[in-house]
């Protein structure tokens, strides 16, 4: 189980790395015209909102949970107000894109807003897509992960529901890492801790359309950061490909729209399931932080 907990890391960042050239481009026709099939890390052209990236960089979100990473390593532990300080820091002089839910929180801090007061009141999944470091130090013990996950998620995204949706996914990863299949540990999840929570209904939606191909099933879903559009896509990809996780994450990319925390999510949850060997050698090779983040890693232990 250890060695996959730092693959859950290493295969949520490659995710994000993959997207970033593509991130938030909606029409998937244009995507697969523009880029072909995106199977490498793609540098951003100067039409994207992450133009001043290189190839091999993270996207706002990968960025956030690098600093989640770092907090964990420095303290051996989740520490709320660490990571939101450290959090701040990130944006004091950030070069990248700063998305709303982002610009919301920040406004709220600069308002008097403490580290202990939820963030903004947004439903976009990417905050839910940063719990993946969280593992390395909670997967033994799922209370302990699911507070850090909700935790760290109300942050800076305080709808009840998003919350929730970290929850969903903590106790997945776990689930996966301890050898459960993905559609019968989806399943078990939504049907003895979400009955009667849109979640569940999300996991019917997604698990129903498991043979269906994932683009045209994404763009039925909604391609958006929302979690009610966003939630459906990542459980078709994890049914759909259960076994194959570059395919999986790819296309969770050629979906479009807010490719990186659905990728994001897949990479975490299946990396966690299928280990190193299942994770393309070139997308880790390819990470721009590959050797701070497995340093991070190494002091975590």
């Amino acid at each position: 189980m250890e060695d996959n907990l730092k693959v859950a890391v290493m295969a949520a960042f490659a995710g994000d790395a993959l997207a970033l050239g593509v991130h938030w481009i909606y029409d998937t026709q244009k995507l697969g015209e523009r880029f072909g099939r995106v199977e490498t890390m793609l540098a951003p052209g100067p039409d994207s909102f992450h133009r001043t990236k290189k190839r091999g960089d993270f996207t706002h979100y990968g960025d956030q949970t690098l600093v989640l990473l770092e907090s964990l390593a420095a303290l051996k532990g989740f520490d709320l107000k660490d990571f939101s300080s450290r959090w701040r820091s990130l944006f004091e002089d950030y070069q990248g894109y700063i998305d709303q839910a982002t610009r919301s929180t920040l406004h709220r801090y600069a308002a008097g807003h403490g580290w202990q007061d939820p963030g903004a009141p947004s439903n976009d999944l990417s905050a839910v897509a940063r719990i993946a470091p969280l593992l390395c130090i909670y997967a033994g013990d799922l209370t302990a992960l699911v507070e850090a996950a909700r935790a760290q998620t109300r942050m800076t995204h305080s709808d009840p529901l998003t919350v929730d949706c970290a929850e969903f996914f903590a106790r997945l990863a776990v689930a996966l890492l301890r050898g459960a299949a993905p559609a019968v540990a989806l399943e078990e999840i939504a049907g003895s801790h979400f009955i009667g929570s849109p979640i569940a209904e999300w996991v019917s939606k997604g698990l129903a359309a498991a043979d269906a191909p994932t683009v045209p099933t994404v763009l039925g879903f909604g391609q958006s950061c929302h979690t009610p559009e966003a939630f459906p896509g990542v459980i078709q990809i994890l049914a759909r490909y259960p076994r194959d996780l570059k395919e999986a994450v790819v296309q969770a990319v050629m979906a479009g729209g807010d490719n990186a925390a659905r990728a994001m999510l897949v990479g975490m949850q299946l990396g966690a399931y299928l280990g190193l060997e299942a994770v393309p050698k070139d997308w880790i090779e390819g990470l721009a932080r590959r050797t701070y983040i497995e340093r991070l890693l190494d002091a975590i232990g």
